[in-house]
């Protein structure tokens, strides 16, 4: 086998190993993390501050007027915090703990104009 044929056949398996996650219906498959519906308002808001604070997430589309604003309730704005963090930091040793007050799923939580990340 060639040098060239060697590099293309790596190439495609690390984009088949990380990258495709497609189903044969052409739905993209991932893991996203959201905030649990049964976590009270005020484990979410400190999960929330150490997200967006030391985690490090991104929380720049939860802003007043940003596109994942709206709803305006502590448990819409730590499930986006919580997956920009799962998301970013996966891949490090971060996970979608936050001392139990998230989960991951394979549903897609994007709604309207505001689109959760997926990282492979």
């Amino acid at each position: 086998m060639s040098p060239l044929n060697k590099i293309c056949s790596l190439l495609a398996l690390f984009l088949i190993t990380n990258y495709l996650q497609i189903l044969s219906d052409g739905v993209v498959v991932g893991e996203w993390c959201v905030a649990d519906e049964q976590s009270s308002e005020s484990e979410l808001q400190a999960a929330l501050d150490w997200a967006c604070g030391i985690g490090n997430a991104n929380c720049s589309k939860i802003q007043v007027g940003q596109a994942c604003f709206q709803p305006n309730t502590v448990r819409a704005h730590a499930s986006y915090a919580f997956n920009n963090y799962y998301q970013k930091f996966k891949r490090r040793g971060g996970s979608c703990y936050f001392r139990g007050a998230a989960y991951t799923t394979a549903l897609d939580p994007s709604y309207n104009s505001c689109n959760y990340e997926l990282t492979p």
